[in-house]
């Protein structure tokens, strides 16, 4: 239950957003940030938001945040990473992308892209990229996840081994501070992780908000990656592992 209508407002900048900031809802509502704060406690206490210093982010753990929610998370910052990654793409390319709406908003960019060879075990990818006419889309086969459109299982991964790709585009649900690339569930792991091993080069795109989260299983640690796409929100641990395993960052 939401107690009254600023916190409503606030669990929507949140869902929106990703995190809201006690010095910045106090600025706009014009209250103290004590006010604010028991908001945020009020929320967090209900399950729908999670405290962090200064503020309060929508809550992860074992199960995902709902695909419409997601969508919705950090559009601004999504959308530059697309543009970032897009753009070290080259025309040609043979590129696999997986689930997430992060490599959603890098197909985005692709769509002036010529002569693209794109695998995919997410419809919604295919369905953007069905407006570039000059890109081949291979949408793989497995069984379809009606939550948010990707594609997954062991006939996903069979698909996927016959490629050997330029690039790989890969989502996550969470790194951590160790730098592990985290999702939740396993049947996805086993595409991504099959991905990686048949891509000449491998992307990985996360926005801030996925250093702040967790999941239960790993895909691969950011010492397999390539390059990271991101807007922000490695600490100077991570960066310094990124530079140890020669993983470029990024930053949109």
């Amino acid at each position: 239950m939401v107690s009254n209508f600023r916190q409503k407002e606030i669990l929507e900048l949140a869902r929106k957003d990703g995190r809201v900031t006690v010095d910045g809802l106090a600025l706009q509502y014009d209250v103290t940030v004590q006010t604010i704060r028991r908001d945020l406690s009020d929320l967090a206490e209900t399950g729908q938001l999670e405290r962090v210093h200064g503020g309060a982010v929508v809550p992860s753990g074992v199960v995902n945040i709902i695909y419409e929610e997601r969508r919705r998370l950090n559009d601004a910052g999504k959308k530059a990473i697309g543009v970032k990654c897009a753009q070290s793409i080259p025309a040609g390319a043979s590129v696999f992308m997986n689930i997430g709406t992060t490599t959603e908003a890098v197909a985005r960019e692709l769509l002036s892209h010529e002569n693209l060879l794109v695998v995919t075990n997410n419809l919604n990818i295919a369905n953007i990229l069905a407006a570039n006419h000059s890109c081949e889309i291979i949408l793989a086969g497995g069984v379809l996840r009606r939550a948010d459109g990707g594609i997954v299982g062991g006939m996903t991964v069979d698909m996927v081994k016959q490629f050997k790709f330029d690039y790989s585009v890969l989502g996550c649900s969470a790194i951590d501070a160790d730098g592990d690339i985290l999702d939740y569930d396993g049947q996805e792991i086993m595409v991504s992780s099959t991905a990686i091993q048949r891509s000449r080069k491998v992307m990985v795109v996360a926005d801030h908000l996925k250093f702040q989260r967790t999941a239960p299983l790993a895909i691969a640690t950011l010492g397999d990656a390539d390059v990271l796409f991101t807007d922000g929100g490695l600490s100077p641990e991570l960066k310094a592992h990124c530079a140890g395993w020669d993983t470029e960052v990024v930053i949109a």
